[in-house]
């Protein structure tokens, strides 16, 4: 177990903690994209291509990201409204994409600096993690298995997992009972609002990896408990050596 006792003054919260937020954690929930590797660039790239060059819109780049949350035939559904396509033709367009992203990221598949040490420390210390991502298994293998660690986790949930995407907190919540732990114990990883959201819904604490989106977009929520660029952040450390 760790006891993660947390100060604002070493951490540079920008809200004092309270003592609810100083509790004990037995178990480890992450984000895929953007949370342990850096690829949200590329799977921009893969929706423009898809919303664009396939499907012939003429979506900007800003009006894309915002909207890259959520099981990929969500992010259709958003861009282009209900109806517009069958279940069958998402399923292969939603496919398409992630080819595309894929060809294109492999090259640079790697994780966020610092998280293999984490990774194995965490392991080593018998803290059991979980993968709770909206990601589809075509995709999460894709990095698991490049980056040869699959070892590490005990759990997966993608979104063909769950009923509801995030921010609901089916995707969590699943993890958690999967690791048999329960929510409040749990200390998710996040990228974005939506999935920070979702953790909150789920009665869970969370870490954020800017790497994707600033601090501001996250000060709606009070369940963020630090803000890292990356794994090498000497709070990391902390929530092994207490």
């Amino acid at each position: 177990m760790i006891l993660l006792t947390y100060f604002r003054r070493k951490f540079n919260r920008q809200q004092p903690i309270s003592d609810s937020l100083i509790t004990t954690m037995r178990a480890f929930i992450f984000d895929l994209n953007g949370t342990m590797i850096n690829d949200m660039e590329y799977h921009t790239r893969g929706w423009m291509y898809t919303l664009n060059d396939i499907l012939g819109g003429h979506f900007t780049w800003d009006e894309v990201k915002p909207q890259m949350y959520g099981k990929n035939q969500e992010v259709l559904v958003r861009m282009f409204g209900a109806g517009k396509f069958t279940n069958e033709e998402m399923d292969r367009l939603s496919i398409e994409k992630e080819k595309r992203y894929q060809q294109e990221f492999l090259p640079h598949l790697e994780l966020l600096p610092g998280l293999m040490d984490f990774l194995e420390k965490t392991y080593q210390d018998g803290i059991p993690m979980a993968i709770g991502s909206a990601a589809i298994p075509f995709n999460i293998d894709f990095v698991l298995d490049n980056l040869n660690i699959r070892h590490y986790f005990k759990a997966i949930v993608s979104a063909n997992d769950v009923v509801f995407s995030k921010p609901h907190p089916e995707t969590f919540l699943k993890a958690a009972q999967l690791l048999n732990v329960e929510p409040t114990e749990c200390l998710v990883f996040e990228d974005v609002p939506k999935g920070v959201e979702a953790a909150q819904n789920a009665g869970m604490n969370a870490v954020v990896l800017t790497t994707t989106h600033l601090k501001d977009e996250f000060n709606a929520f009070e369940n963020v408990l630090h803000f890292a660029n990356d794994f090498t952040d000497g709070f990391f450390n902390s929530l092994l050596n207490n």
